[in-house]
């Protein structure tokens, strides 16, 4: 199973192609998520991402751009200050980092479907497993807050929070994992449903890097509902 703590920019990936999927009509917190992904089959914008310690310490800064598409790819591009790519094709994740010259392969399965950071997606299983919660207003955003009603080890985090702007868009985006890790996102520039270039979703492996894990296996991930 993929955890915040081993990957937290996969998982961060991964909680955010959740969104697009999500479709729900109460009132309150789950207003404000309904409101951001009514219609919504594609997104592409540009992010900072700080990420600190359990004690505070800035640990990285980061910025770079992010494409979703319905119902689960992704690429999430990391450009400063070391690149690197995740790309979710629908059958396999690739992570590649152009520095140390080594791709990462690991398959979309059921698993990742039914973690922590895709629940989203399924809310009965949202009203199973998680408290959805007001957070409160502060500077202009509105943030919804998601907890586990149980955390283990195995919890991909502890709580995690969306900010929304007045007019209803996913401004901020904030984890923190059971070990106290707190992941922070700055979105800007969002064009909804935009027409994205052939071949966005997918990747192949650049000449002369290493691959490691599994390229043979078909995605196990069910298909997910409109």
């Amino acid at each position: 199973m993929l955890r915040f703590v081993q990957y937290p920019r996969l998982a961060m990936a991964s909680f955010a192609i959740a969104l697009l999927a999500t479709s729900i009509t109460f009132a309150g917190p789950r207003e404000d998520i309904a409101k951001f992904t009514n219609g919504l089959k594609g997104l592409d914008g540009h992010f900072v991402q700080r990420v600190f310690s359990s004690n505070g310490r800035l640990k990285e800064d980061s910025s770079g751009r992010v494409s979703l598409s319905a119902p689960r790819q992704f690429r999430w591009e990391y450009v400063k200050p070391n690149p690197q790519l995740i790309v979710a094709d629908g059958d396999h994740v690739w992570i590649y980092d152009p520095d140390l010259e080594q791709v990462t392969v690991k398959n979309q399965n059921a698993e990742e479907q039914q973690s922590a950071l895709t629940v989203l997606i399924d809310p009965g299983e949202l009203d199973r497993s998680y408290n959805l919660a007001d957070g409160g207003t502060q500077d202009g955003v509105k943030w919804v807050a998601l907890t586990p009603k149980k955390v283990s080890e195995d919890s991909q985090f502890k709580q995690a929070k969306l900010g929304f702007d007045p007019q209803g868009g996913l401004q901020r985006m904030t984890i923190e994992d059971t070990l106290g890790q707190r992941t922070e996102i700055s979105f800007s520039d969002w064009q909804r449903n935009p027409k994205f270039v052939k071949g966005l979703f997918t990747f192949k492996p650049p000449k002369g890097v290493d691959v490691v894990g599994d390229t043979g296996k078909s995605a196990e991930v069910s298909p997910l509902k409109d």
